[in-house]
């Protein structure tokens, strides 16, 4: 049997791969992205009270997004969730997860609620994120029914297939398996797809237009600013929680002025929170790199949050007015602008 680490794990020193290569088909280790389980009787009703999504009616076969907010509305950090056997799954930015988790941790109190590190856990060692053409029937191989919408799921004796938003006019999946199970399938993968980095993965999500908050962003979006509720991550109808009060103000009072757009730049150093300055105002910022990846092309691929007269103007570069600018790139979902 061969090692899936050796089949599907690319070096540091290869290219990145360009997003025609991701569009034909791909498959790329996720090792970013960290796992928090939570179990017991009041999982749900505990999350529920926390984040900006409806956890208490998250259905078996679905999948949401919803994000983690300070009193202030800030997002602390995003997450991709879906309900386990045992289990409702938080998936969010490794490098702030032993954080986030401790601070909800702090938050449960009486409540018949766990919160436990899942990341490497038997079931989930392995995480494979597939795209482009070729990746629905590859996964075909092995499964005899997928997802047939974003964000939902299916559960099967090889792992848990998350469908999640669509890159590249072709459906993305995540596949959660063991690492038995990876060995298994990776030569066959390697065979019939492009083989990613962890990059390859993060521009995919780019190109999906789907944020997520890491070390660098904490603390520095409402949801609105990245475009997170357009994405089904807020329910306005839901109970309080944390920072509700100046979401649901910003979606009601169009006091949001910012949105998140995509954008190419041809300086491979842009990273999560680099600053952006319209070329009309060089004294101050108009907005902040959200996510970024290497484009295979020298440069990187940016979700890039943004005021709205920035964003219209359309003159808008990286670190400096005299920066690198930002080509803007077609969104896969209409921004509304809430700015009446």
């Amino acid at each position: 049997m061969s090692d899936w680490k050796q089949t599907l794990v690319r070096g540091a020193n290869q290219p990145a791969l360009t997003p025609a290569e991701l569009a034909v088909g791909f498959v790329a280790c996720v090792t970013d992205q960290g796992l928090i389980a939570v179990q017991g009787d009041d999982a749900a009703s505990f999350l529920h009270s926390q984040l900006t999504n409806d956890v208490e009616h998250l259905g078996a076969d679905e999948v949401r997004l919803a994000g983690y907010c300070t009193p202030k509305g800030r997002l602390q950090a995003t997450f991709t969730m879906w309900r386990g056997q045992d289990a409702i799954y938080l998936q969010l930015a490794r490098d702030i997860q032993p954080a986030l988790q401790k601070r909800l941790s702090m938050f449960v109190l009486r409540a018949k609620a766990k919160l436990s590190d899942a990341t490497e856990a038997p079931a989930n060692a392995v995480a494979l994120g597939l795209g482009g053409g070729l990746a629905e029937a590859v996964l075909q191989t092995w499964f005899d029914a997928l997802p047939q919408q974003p964000y939902s799921k299916v559960s099967h004796p090889l792992g848990t297939v998350l469908r999640l938003g669509d890159a590249f006019g072709a459906p993305r999946y995540l596949w959660l398996a063991s690492q038995e199970t990876a060995n298994t399938v990776a030569p066959v993968l390697a065979e019939r797809l492009n083989v990613g980095g962890g990059d390859a993965w993060r521009l995919a999500s780019i190109h999906a237009g789907v944020p997520q908050v890491t070390a660098a962003t904490q603390e520095q979006f409402v949801p609105q600013m990245v475009n997170l509720e357009l994405l089904g991550g807020v329910n306005f109808k839901k109970g309080c929680y944390p920072g509700q009060e100046i979401v649901a103000r910003s979606q009601y009072l169009g006091k949001l002025k910012r949105r998140t757009a995509l954008a190419r730049i041809a300086d491979a150093s842009v990273a999560a929170g680099v600053e952006v300055f319209a070329a009309s105002d060089a004294s101050q910022p108009c907005g902040m790199v959200v996510n970024a990846a290497p484009n295979g092309e020298g440069g990187v691929d940016a979700l890039v949050e943004m005021k709205l007269d920035a964003l219209e103007q359309g003159d808008v570069r990286a670190r400096s007015a005299d920066g690198a600018p930002l080509a803007l790139l077609p969104m896969p979902y209409v921004l509304d602008k809430l700015d009446v």
